[in-house]
């Protein structure tokens, strides 16, 4: 496959730069895969398509404060650091993977203050463009560190010209799913954005059970396929947990024919690597480089929930995979056509 297979135009402005006033509010394409039909809903109408022969997967990952901002310290030139993955914990001191901008003014061994408490230092420098392994030395709890001088890592289509603290705390609070609880991704799992606790609620209510995964997000998810031939690009890896109680849940609902509904492609990523790794679901801490592509057979997943993606990115070609390209590709242009709101503060898109 080419990857101008899995291109389309979209106009900048459909770029969402806020969410919706409220989470619910999103607008939320239905598409049956059965009859290939269309309909237009808000993202609260999710109620009235689930019941209680569906079983609800999350992903409760929580998003890192994970860009940060300093200076070398034998020069001032100001610094970028954007944590990636944690390589290794060593108390007082911890090694992580990394993206530096402007990444050749470090070498190995620069000191990049960030804070009082805070160093980073390059230790070698990795295959990707801008990535380094480095250590971080810190006096104190690093997570407590940064929650207090990091930012969450928006992607670069969101602009923040002016960052006030007023918009840092809304992004702060806005880029996170209501669930949030366990601390790891550097990116949100934004299919998960547009639910609140009253929806969460309502839908136990009517008798739909809900389950929880941890996949931490990572950038190599989102990054746009750059080689020609699509069966050449390779996954970056990201860690995951099911917890047995999930597990037990899953296997239940599919021995009674009930549908799995997973929230977000890191969801579907998760059942379905574990699925490929155990050939059935189990409580398990593993890692995922599943690239998931037409024609992939899916074996837990039997109804999506997920954003509109970016063009090129192996996000798109899952969706494609999971509701047929033609179908997806109508699906968007139909999406342009309505003024809907893109990528991770923007609409979504149930897959039935």
């Amino acid at each position: 496959m080419n990857i101008s297979e899995f291109d389309y135009e979209l106009p900048e402005n459909l770029i969402a730069q806020m969410p919706a006033d409220k989470r619910e509010n999103s607008r939320m394409m239905v598409l049956n895969r059965a009859d290939k039909s269309i309909e237009h809903r808000h993202f609260y109408d999710i109620v009235n398509y689930l019941g209680e022969n569906d079983l609800l997967v999350l992903n409760d990952t929580k998003v890192l404060p994970a860009r940060l901002f300093g200076t070398k310290r034998e020069t001032g030139a100001k610094i970028e650091v954007f944590l990636l993955n944690a390589s290794k914990d060593n108390g007082d001191s911890a090694q992580w993977e990394v993206l530096i901008k402007p990444s050749k003014r470090v070498k190995e061994g620069t000191e990049i203050e960030i804070s009082k408490d805070l160093k980073v230092v390059p230790i070698k420098k990795l295959e990707d463009a801008g990535e380094w392994l480095v250590e971080l030395i810190y006096d104190g709890d690093l997570f407590g560190i940064l929650h207090r001088v990091g930012n969450i890592p928006l992607p670069p289509y969101i602009e923040r010209k002016v960052q006030s603290e007023e918009l840092k705390q809304y992004d702060r609070e806005r880029y996170q799913t209501v669930y949030a609880k366990n601390e790891g991704s550097v990116a949100a799992p934004t299919a998960g954005l547009h639910f609140t606790k009253e929806i969460l609620q309502r839908l136990k209510a009517q008798g739909t059970d809900i389950a929880y995964i941890t996949l931490d997000v990572g950038l190599g998810t989102f990054r746009p396929v750059m080689c020609e031939d699509v069966l050449k690009h390779k996954m970056h890896s990201e860690t995951f947990s099911i917890p047995q109680v999930t597990a037990d849940k899953i296997n239940k609902a599919k021995s009674e024919g009930k549908n799995i509904v997973a929230v977000g492609t890191t969801t579907v990523r998760t059942l379905e690597t574990a699925y490929n790794i155990y050939r059935e679901i189990k409580a398990c801490h593993n890692s995922s480089k599943l690239f998931i592509y037409p024609p992939y057979k899916f074996h837990v997943t039997d109804k999506m929930l997920t954003n509109f993606h970016l063009p090129k990115s192996t996000l798109l070609m899952l969706v494609s995979a999971f509701a047929g390209k033609d179908f997806i590709f109508k699906a968007y242009k139909e999406a342009v056509d309505n003024k809907y709101r893109f990528f991770s503060y923007g609409d979504c898109m149930f897959i039935e």
